[in-house]
């Protein structure tokens, strides 16, 4: 498979590339970043880009692509508010999920968004999360993702909360509604693409199952 990748620098971005790149299903990893990535794989091919609006100047990154894993995401902790959190969560993967359309139209297009999106939330980050759920399923066939507490990579990204909570996150791992390991993330995306699985929501528990199953289908 040949995978579109964005935010591979972020905590879940990050492990999601990893998983990847172990995997034998995978021939090529295409990244969209703002600043060169610090790995390098012989898969990898990284893209730098400034516009996640406008990716007229990166076409050929989305050129016969099998499936785009949507990793971008920011904390609303990190943002002046609602207008800058939409454009980020919400404008971005449509921009993208739209430019993959026209150029390999038969991808698959993962979205990562987070356990309690909600369109009744009295949470703003829940109820955006949940309108781009909406426009990708309805739009894209899209699958949406919501994990819970990733254990992922490191990141220089991440809200600053995160570093001391990080450690903390393994203690949730007997159950499997909380916890989920970053590369399991990607291992099972990848696996939902093999399996064709198109237009829903996927929540925590489910994707820890499906990570299971692509570890029983490499072995």
């Amino acid at each position: 498979m040949n995978i579109l990748l964005f935010g591979s620098s972020g905590s879940a971005g990050g492990s999601v590339l990893r998983a990847c790149l172990a995997s034998p299903l995978v021939e090529e990893v295409r990244a969209i970043v703002r600043r060169p990535l610090p790995l390098v794989h012989d898969k990898l091919h990284v893209f730098v880009h400034g516009d996640y609006l406008d990716y007229t100047q990166v076409t050929d990154a989305f050129m016969h692509v099998d499936a785009c894993l949507f990793c971008l995401g920011i904390s609303a902790t990190q943002v002046s508010g609602e207008p800058e959190y939409r454009r980020i969560t919400h404008d971005f993967a449509l921009a993208a999920a739209n430019t993959l359309r026209a150029h390999s139209p038969t991808a698959a297009f993962h979205y990562i968004s987070g356990q309690g999106t909600s369109l009744n939330s009295r949470f703003m980050w829940a109820r955006v999360k949940a309108e781009t759920e909406r426009e990708l399923i309805e739009g894209f066939d899209a699958v949406c993702w919501r994990p819970a507490a990733i254990d992922g990579e490191a990141s220089e990204s991440a809200p600053w909360v995160y570093h001391f909570i990080r450690p903390m996150f393994r203690l949730l791992k007997p159950f499997r509604s909380l916890y989920v390991a970053g590369e399991d993330l990607g291992r099972a995306m990848l696996q939902a693409t093999v399996e064709n699985v198109h237009g829903r929501v996927i929540e925590n528990a489910e994707i820890r199952d499906i990570a299971e199953r692509a570890r029983t289908a490499t072995r």
